[in-house]
């Protein structure tokens, strides 16, 4: 019997922590309560280990959505994830925050198959981190997201993602696609506010697994994308 991968998911507000065995989840935990990542994690992770019955050491690796998304969440994560490998001799695997979300959309809404899935991660104002995902299915496999395009921060513009909607139906799921349902319209445009959820992991972290892709854990970094830009405290009136 294989040996469960810890999932874990702070890449958005939601805060989420799945454990999967191949990719039956067995168990999960999540938060919308605001900035409680770094409060709610460990916990979460105490609390599916202990239901399931295992430690840390029981499972065969720990998997982090690395990015893009939340600065000040994938740091918590990532952070969190590493310390778990280093502190049990587990591989680390990356999985990116918006394959997962473009997986959550195939496994429990699709339809019909889309031309495309543009999973979305709020990147505040009109901006979104987004990158194009196709349907891809194997004789006797369960059908998974894979990217085709590159990750980028895209300002949302009425013409934006023009070339892709003249295709077919597409997708824009996550919490960034509300910000393109006020901007585009487009009889093939379908928008989902898909939450984000560690369960949409369990595939892309098996696949990594069984091909034995992981990461360097001295040199591994979420992929922020955009540089962070703190802001000044306000002043009292």
């Amino acid at each position: 019997m294989a040996k469960p991968i810890l999932l874990i998911e702070t890449s958005t507000a939601t805060c989420s922590v799945s454990l999967a065995q191949r990719t039956h989840i067995l168990a999960h935990r999540s938060t919308f309560k605001p900035r409680s990542h770094a409060s709610l994690l460990a916990v979460f992770i105490d609390q599916i280990l202990e239901e399931c019955n295992i430690t840390v050491k029981d499972c065969a690796a720990v998997a982090v959505s690395g990015g893009p998304g939340s600065y000040t969440g994938l740091r918590v994560g990532v952070s969190t994830a590493k310390g778990l490998c280093f502190g049990s001799g587990l591989p680390l695997i990356h999985v990116c925050s918006l394959q997962l979300i473009a997986q959550l959309y195939i496994d429990k809404h699709m339809k019909e198959v889309p031309q495309y899935i543009y999973p979305m991660i709020d990147a505040r104002r009109m901006e979104v981190y987004t990158a194009p995902f196709i349907v891809c299915k194997e004789k006797d496999t369960d059908p998974i997201a894979c990217k085709e395009g590159p990750v980028e921060a895209i300002v949302v513009q009425p013409n934006s993602f023009a070339d892709s909607l003249e295709k077919g139906l597409v997708i824009f799921a996550g919490d960034g696609a509300l910000k393109c349902k006020e901007v585009i319209s487009h009889e093939h445009a379908l928008f989902l506010d898909l939450e984000s959820h560690a369960n949409g992991m369990a595939k892309a972290a098996w696949e990594a697994y069984s091909n034995n892709r992981f990461e360097d854990l001295a040199y591994y970094v979420p992929f922020y994308l955009k540089k962070f830009q703190a802001k000044l405290p306000k002043k009292d009136v």
